[in-house]
């Protein structure tokens, strides 16, 4: 048996960069399970006081306009600023501390403020005119959607806040301002539903309802931020040098007067990630996208519900992940920026090209053994959660089938988002274009699949298996890169040391068939069915629980005796 890869099987070479990061990831993932748990109780009765219209709208298409604003505003500009910040960067920990010598990259934080602008007029004018009549025709829709797109503009503006954080691996005030901004986001949208909820004519504020929450998320995020790192700058000062002239001078007017702000090379890589991100937004979107103009309100409000549950794991868990993976990859194996370079050329360290590999490597296996217990155990259970977490008026929607569906869409959503956080750390300019006329192709191979589906049948389930293809394209792409950087580099990178064991997959459908075929589990479901939410807490209930926990312990023992206890983590040191 291969033996799989080391975590911190060599040192870290960056003042413990690898011990911020696990920090970092602990603490980000602590932020999402709190806030998310909190959450979680509140959006069980806020999805009892809204209407599958009035959450569609809100949930499908007014986080569509906040998304496209946000992504395309700042995404690329993002993820060129884990290369361009210092990599010196210490962490601040004593008050406010925004120096009044503005480096190039603080300049560059500040650019999704001034993309904001026109993003935003655009995005909202495109939608006011193709959305449809019933949309436009719900109690306070334009007041909502200036709402969103304002809340849109506030947040871009903590951008230079939290891009410093993200710099300095400053985890800490992440965790407070989003951790607070969530949880006010949540509190002001079923508050308000409260009151909606209670008045004669009820419904008529709750596209409001929901607009207020995004802005109190992004008013507290912001001011969250600015009491604990001070007031940043909102616009780039002129640099007092000029060291990326030279580059400057080989290309456009336009990169010469921006020379004296930006450095250019960064700004260049920033610009063609947002281009990049146009793309990449249709893929993440498109189901959102297509659900908008094709299916009825009462639909939407069914999907986004199943979504927001099925996304509960993305969220907690693989979110932080892909930020954090970003993050270390970024300031591990940072390739030269200018133009025309190539990842070929680019020296880099062996040692941090050996530990990149070993926690590439062992986040892959840990991953795909998390999927399979995913698929294994949550395809069982889903009918007894069901009843659990789904009000009545969205049983007869489309949000139980989207639900199973989603179980299939973990597993990729999981692999693809660190393989895509690797590439983005290394690829240069070149490969960021080959990629973007990649994307072209999966983009198609997307919206062909979802006409297949559809023809077939599946519904608006159709959309979350022509996801599974399209992440399925990309989890491909981004492998067949990391394996050809790896082997450029001359450094050894086995992909197959990150399946899991015989031993563990066996176990997981000895499980899987232990536990489907016993008379208690379709006792279980026939019960669910007749009494509902009632027949959680009776006997067969729970004893079909226990069995699935314990044949779950069963196959987690098994994956740490045959793989898990060879991923060594060393203890994360507290930075913040």
């Amino acid at each position: 048996m291969d033996q799989q890869p080391s975590l911190g099987r060599s040192k870290d070479q960056d003042g413990g960069l690898l011990k911020r990061s696990l920090t970092s990831l602990f603490s980000l993932m602590g932020l999402q399970l709190g806030s998310r748990l909190l959450t979680f109780v509140l959006n069980q009765a806020l999805f009892r006081l809204a209407s599958p219209q009035a959450y569609g709208t809100a949930a499908i298409q007014f986080e569509l306009i906040l998304s496209t604003i946000l992504f395309l505003s700042r995404e690329g500009v993002r993820n060129a600023l884990l290369r361009a910040w210092p990599r010196n960067a210490t962490v601040h920990t004593q008050g406010p501390t925004f120096n009044d010598d503005v480096p190039a990259s603080t300049n560059l934080s500040t650019l999704p403020i001034i993309l904001g602008f026109p993003v935003s007029l655009a995005t909202a004018a495109a939608y006011v005119t193709l959305a449809s009549s019933d949309v436009r025709h719900q109690p306070h829709f334009h007041v909502a959607l200036s709402t969103y797109v304002f809340a849109a503009l506030s947040e871009l503006f903590s951008e230079p806040m939290h891009n410093r954080a993200m710099g300095e691996v400053r985890t800490g005030a992440r965790v407070r301002a989003e951790g607070l901004g969530i949880t006010c986001k949540t509190l002001v949208t079923y508050l308000v539903l409260l009151y909606d909820s209670t008045r004669p004519d009820s419904g008529e504020f709750a596209l409001i309802a929901f607009a207020l929450g995004q802005l109190a998320y992004s008013s507290v995020v912001f001011i969250s931020y600015v009491y604990q790192m001070g007031y940043p700058t909102f616009w780039p000062t002129r640099l007092a040098t000029r060291q990326s002239y030279e580059v400057a001078a080989s290309r456009s007017t336009f990169y010469r007067i921006a020379s004296q702000y930006f450095d250019v090379s960064s700004l260049h890589l920033s610009l063609t990630m947002t281009g990049q991100s146009i793309v990449k937004h249709i893929l993440t979107e498109g189901d959102k996208i297509i659900l908008s103009w094709s299916s009825p309100l009462q639909d939407q409000g069914g999907y986004a519900v199943a979504v927001n549950y099925g996304s509960l794991v993305a969220r907690i868990v693989f979110q932080p992940l892909e930020e954090i993976c970003r993050v270390y990859f970024s300031r591990t194996l940072c390739p030269p920026t200018e133009a025309g370079s190539t990842s070929t050329g680019a020296q880099f360290d062996r040692r941090s090209l050996g530990q990149a590999s070993d926690i590439l490597l062992s986040l892959v296996s840990i991953q795909l053994a998390c999927s399979v217990l995913v698929i294994v155990f949550a395809t069982i259970y889903l009918p007894v959660f069901l009843h659990l977490l789904l009000p009545s008026q969205y049983l007869t929607t489309c949000a139980p089938m989207v639900l199973a569906a989603w179980i299939w869409y973990i597993p990729a959503l999981a692999i693809n988002g660190v393989l895509e956080a690797f590439f983005s750390s290394v690829a240069t300019s070149q490969d960021l274009r080959r990629q973007s006329r990649w994307l072209i192709g999966f983009s198609v191979l997307f919206i062909v699949s979802a006409i297949g589906f559809y023809a077939s049948g599946f519904g608006d389930v159709s959309l979350v298996y022509a996801n599974i293809i399209n992440l399925a394209a990309r989890i491909i792409y981004a492998a067949r890169y990391t394996s050809a950087f790896f082997d450029r580099n001359k450094t050894a990178h086995r992909w197959h040391t990150s399946a899991p064991t015989w031993q563990f997959l066996l176990a997981a459908v000895l499980s899987y068939l232990a536990i489907s075929m016993t008379k208690i589990h379709h006792q279980a479901i026939i019960l669910l069915q007749t009494k509902g939410r009632r027949a959680i807490l009776s006997v067969i209930v729970m004893s079909h629980l226990a069995q699935g926990a314990g044949m779950g312990l069963c196959c987690v023992a098994i994956w740490w005796l045959t793989s898990g206890r060879n991923l060594v983590i060393r203890a994360p040191v507290k930075t913040d």
